[in-house]
């Protein structure tokens, strides 16, 4: 799975905004203000997901193509480096983990708001 393809799948999900806060190289993807997914856009493609603590040790153990996050809280965030070692499926599976844990983080108001859209 391709960057433009991740964000593609990433814009289909309520309460969506993008933008680059750290750079051109990195797109930064949040829900309700709140950051989900950050797309390293140079050099080798990874992007950084958060991630159940527990499922994250899983999911590390299981994948060499998923690390503790770079440059983030390396207990919820993993790295996940998009070599083409790991099926779509389990990637859009991160996505939609991350996405969710983020959305629950959110005030009430502000999630039935988003649902809303």
């Amino acid at each position: 799975m391709d960057v433009e393809a991740i964000r593609a799948y990433c814009l289909t999900k309520k309460g969506i905004e993008e933008g680059f806060p750290f750079g051109d190289t990195t797109l930064v993807i949040k829900v309700g203000g709140k950051i989900f997914v950050l797309l390293n856009l140079e050099g080798d493609p990874s992007m950084n997901l958060k991630c159940d603590p527990d499922k994250a040790i899983d999911l590390r153990e299981a994948n060499p193509a998923i690390l503790p996050g770079y440059h983030m809280n390396k207990k919820h965030w993993n790295t996940v480096v998009l070599d083409g070692s790991l099926p779509q499926k389990l990637i859009l599976e991160m996505i939609d983990h991350s996405y969710d844990l983020v959305f629950q983080s959110l005030p009430v108001k502000l999630r039935l708001e988003i649902k809303q859209d």
